[in-house]
């Protein structure tokens, strides 16, 4: 069974102190129902990904269910650190794959502002392996750090040469007025920012923010009688890999992106040249750079030049980011995959305002948790 997005909706990126996690998923919600048409739904999946250990509140399936005004349908929690909004779309498809539920909807929520300094470095490193990793320090910042030296050192790169990541970022985020940072960035100034882990810099890593976004899907015969533009989506597909970086082969290999690519775009029936945007996981810029190997759009150690040439600007051979992506858009956690399906989905419906690509039909996001243990894949198209 084919299954089609009906209906998406978002709230801004940004410190939100006032609002909490439950009222941002009802935002959320509610602007994806009203842009669906729809009253009810049969199932409701919720990315997340530190709701226990920064808002104190765990159990969010039954909790936004009953303040969504949804009680008593099945809902659930879906956790896969950074990729928890990603993997909570991939169940919605997967549950109106099976018949078993006609009309799904995943919400991706997060706030990870409300608390500051240790306490967020200690929740945000529970993504990594506790025993042999945050256990001897090692934070997210500092994993980004090992891998990009590493990357530095093998392909003779320079700080400098992945600036255009944060560069493309800040020009999309600036068109963007949910983004959290609207301000352009210049390529000496990234290179000139105070750093956070060694190379890792201030303009190198995502911001953390807080937000929520909500995709509602169903099959397609059904998507097509009641919205006029459903979005399809065409592949879909989840991996994981080593899970620490010291069991892996190759320290500069997401083999999880990889292959969750590969199966989705298999699933798809296209081929690298048939993508029209990317919304990959940017949550440091050499995760930019390894994503855009590891899914077959570079070669090995050539990522960078993507973002040096141009290449990956709104009007270049592979847009990134349209919308600011995790660098200017923000990172919030849990929710970020799903701003990249609602990201992909309006610039294939032309509603993308002034980051709309030209002509985009076809469509991929990719959303990684920890240093590369999971990578969840969607490819989505619309028809003419």
């Amino acid at each position: 069974m084919d299954v089609s997005i009906i209906g998406v909706g978002q709230t801004e990126v940004k410190e939100m102190w006032e609002t909490s996690i439950r009222h941002l998923s009802w935002y959320a919600i509610e602007a994806a129902l009203d842009d669906a048409h729809v009253s009810k739904v049969d199932a409701l999946f919720v990315g997340n990904m530190l709701a226990g250990e920064l808002s104190q509140q765990n159990h969010l399936g039954a909790l936004v269910a009953d303040f969504a005004g949804m009680r008593g349908i099945e809902a659930v929690t879906v956790e896969a650190a950074d990729a928890s909004g990603g993997a909570a779309l991939r169940q919605a498809v997967l549950a109106v794959k099976s018949g078993m539920v006609k009309t799904a909807l995943a919400v991706g929520v997060e706030k990870m502002t409300d608390q500051t300094g240790a306490s967020v470095t200690r929740a945000l490193a529970t993504g990594l392996d506790t025993d042999y990793e945050m256990m001897q320090g090692l934070t997210t910042a500092g994993m980004g750090a090992l891998i990009m030296r590493r990357y530095m050192y093998e392909h003779g790169v320079e700080l400098a040469d992945f600036a255009g990541f944060s560069v493309n970022a800040h020009a999309n985020g600036a068109d963007n007025p949910l983004a959290m940072f609207r301000n352009r960035l210049r390529a000496e100034s990234f290179i000139s920012a105070p750093l956070v882990a060694d190379p890792v810099s201030l303009f190198d890593m995502a911001p953390l923010a807080d937000g929520a976004a909500a995709v509602i899907v169903t099959s397609k015969e059904r998507a097509m009688d009641m919205v006029p533009q459903p979005v399809e989506i065409v592949g879909s597909a989840i991996a994981t890999d080593a899970f620490a970086l010291h069991d892996r082969r190759d320290l500069l290999w997401l083999k999880a992106a990889e292959l969750s690519a590969q199966k989705a775009m298999a699933q798809a029936g296209v081929v690298h040249d048939d993508i029209d945007l990317f919304e990959l996981h940017d949550s440091f810029t050499i995760m930019a750079a390894l994503s855009l190997e590891a899914t077959g759009f570079a070669e090995r150690g050539k990522g960078w030049q993507m973002a040096r040439d141009g290449e990956i600007a709104r009007n270049g051979r592979l847009p990134i980011s349209t919308f600011g992506g995790l660098k200017a858009r923000g990172n919030p956690g849990g929710a970020t995959g799903m701003y990249q399906i609602v990201e992909v989905v309006r610039q294939l419906r032309g509603q993308a305002g002034a980051c709309q690509i030209a002509d985009a039909k076809i469509g991929m996001a990719q959303n990684i948790g920890g240093s590369g243990g999971t990578a969840v894949t969607h490819i989505l198209q619309i028809r003419d």
